[in-house]
């Protein structure tokens, strides 16, 4: 298939899409919104007055969605390589949270008592090679799990996006180590064709 065709059949598939007529019509900046939505009505995730630290935020549509939910009291950091259009209650910290500089920077803004949730929609760049982008997704995962160790508080939780294959059994065996219960979610939003799905991971422990 050509490349014409192909980004002519995701054109195609975007203005079919009822999510992205939806988040059109709204306030929202993608139709990733409708995922963490789901989600968060599903399993009561984001609570008026927590700590929300949101990785790989750009352009912003769990930001979004996070600032309304903890409300004038509550605190979002938003953190990607890429800029983000301000958003109200959102800190957001340009860079990678991989970065030392970044990362401390990130912490401060968290601040001793430690975030309630850490969420990420992010996704590697992608090559097209099934394998390699399998690996660059989970040595991501990783990351952000270790980046937990550092910004959440006992008792907080994580939400996170994998793409099922290698790895993805040892990763929630990972999470086990640190968290009481690791939940499976595939919003409506997901595309059906797409390998991803995220994890929930709740009340963390030291």
């Amino acid at each position: 298939m050509s490349k014409g065709s192909t980004s002519n059949d995701w054109l195609q598939r975007q203005k079919k899409d009822p999510y992205v007529k939806q988040a059109q019509q709204s306030h929202y900046r993608s139709r990733a919104i409708y995922k963490l939505q789901e989600i968060d009505q599903k399993d009561k995730l984001i609570k008026p007055n927590s700590c929300v630290v949101d990785l790989g935020s750009a352009p912003g549509s769990w930001s979004q969605y996070a600032s309304e939910k903890v409300k004038s009291r509550g605190r979002i950091i938003s953190v990607d390589i890429l800029p983000m259009e301000p958003i109200e209650r959102v800190l957001f910290v340009l860079g990678d949270f991989t970065d030392e500089t970044v990362e401390n920077e990130c912490l401060g803004h968290i601040g001793k008592q430690g975030a309630d949730l850490v969420i990420s929609d992010m996704a590697p760049n992608l090559t097209g090679i099934r394998v390699t982008d399998q690996a660059r997704s989970m040595a991501m995962a990783e990351l952000i799990y270790e980046f937990c160790h550092q910004a959440l508080k006992p008792g907080g939780d994580l939400l996170i996006k994998l793409f099922e294959g290698a790895g993805t059994e040892q990763y929630r065996k990972l999470l086990k180590e640190r968290f009481t219960s690791i939940m499976t979610r595939k919003p409506g939003a997901s595309r059906d064709e797409s390998r991803e799905f995220y994890v929930l991971a709740r009340s963390y422990r030291l």
